[in-house]
């Protein structure tokens, strides 16, 4: 009988659970203000730690003794301007981060109850927080990769690699020594080209990686970062798939495509691919400790800037 994987099987953050510690919105501004301001609040002009509380209506508001800098819990945060109460967003971050496959703005609308165009606008400021929290990833000890196409062919266009709705991306997954997968990158390129591939190589490897890859020429490129490169050949006789040294990015990129398959049925995967990637990155990279992920969404929430839908709507000038 097979072992049990104690990963997968993790009982992770039931919704009771849940509910229990982000219920009611005033334990969302608790968890947020604690997540935001751990030491205690600190002017964001100044970095001043005195201050008062002033409410403006229901509206409660930090004011620096220092500068008089007024700042609500939410301004200058991925929430900046919301009109949605925050356990909404909570609501919304627990479904992105405790299911198995990707949830789609389509069925995040039911599941929260909100528009279509409001579920589209939240879901992505959350991957944005997620793609800026994985953007600094480094893999390091044995790392296979390979290069992926991901998308659809367009109605009359061309097929194959040629697809102008084929985003071209380089997958990595590092493995322990025991054989097993600790963390992956999913990075779009502009092209399987020698200088791509030693841009990603210095963003997302370290010097002491040994990057196992397939014979294509351009992942020869890793070494000029210092890393030890292990190209397998590959053929009409020998398929990766067939290989066991390819056997988890093999898997997870399965995975990878059953899942956006099974989710998303339309999007531009030219404009926001790497959102979508980052997502799954996210939620694999901190998979072992399910209880927790929406804790640590939280707080890289709190962290990252306001990002509205203009900016969100610009996402090929984001990367």
């Amino acid at each position: 009988m097979a072992r049990m994987n104690r990963i997968q099987f993790q009982p992770g953050l039931s919704i009771d659970e849940m509910l229990g510690q982000y219920g009611t919105e005033e334990q969302c501004e608790a968890a947020l203000e604690q997540s935001r301001w751990p030491g205690g609040f600190e002017c964001p002009r100044c970095g001043g730690k005195a201050h008062c509380v002033v409410w403006h209506d229901q509206v409660k508001t930090f004011q620096c003794n220092a500068c008089h800098q007024q700042t609500t819990l939410t301004s200058g945060t991925i929430f900046h301007a919301t009109k949605l109460s925050l356990r909404t967003w909570f609501l919304a971050m627990y479904f992105l981060t405790q299911t198995k496959n990707n949830v789609s703005a389509l069925e995040l609308t039911r599941l929260i109850g909100v528009c279509y165009r409001t579920a589209w606008r939240l879901k992505h400021k959350i991957l944005q927080v997620m793609t800026e929290r994985e953007a600094p990833r480094q893999l390091d000890g044995r790392v296979e990769v390979d290069d992926v196409y991901l998308g659809g062919e367009l109605r009359g266009g061309k097929a194959g690699r040629g697809s102008q709705n084929k985003v071209p991306f380089i997958a990595a997954v590092e493995t322990n020594a025991s054989g097993h997968p600790l963390r992956v990158v999913f990075s779009p390129v502009e092209a399987f080209s020698l200088t791509e591939v030693k841009n990603w190589a210095h963003l997302h490897l370290a010097p002491s990686a040994t990057v196992v890859s397939d014979g294509l020429s351009c992942f020869s490129a890793v070494t000029e970062v210092g890393c030890h490169h292990e190209p397998q050949v590959v053929g009409k006789a020998r398929r990766s798939t067939d290989m066991s040294c390819f056997h988890w990015i093999n898997t997870l990129l399965g995975n990878l495509k059953t899942s956006i398959n099974g989710t998303y049925h339309a999007f531009d995967f030219r404009k926001y691919a790497y959102r979508y990637l980052s997502e799954t990155q996210y939620r694999f990279n901190r998979r072992f400790d399910l209880k927790i992920i929406l804790r640590r969404l939280i707080r890289a929430a709190a962290t990252t800037g306001k990002r509205p839908e203009v900016w969100l709507r610009l996402a090929e000038a984001q990367r």
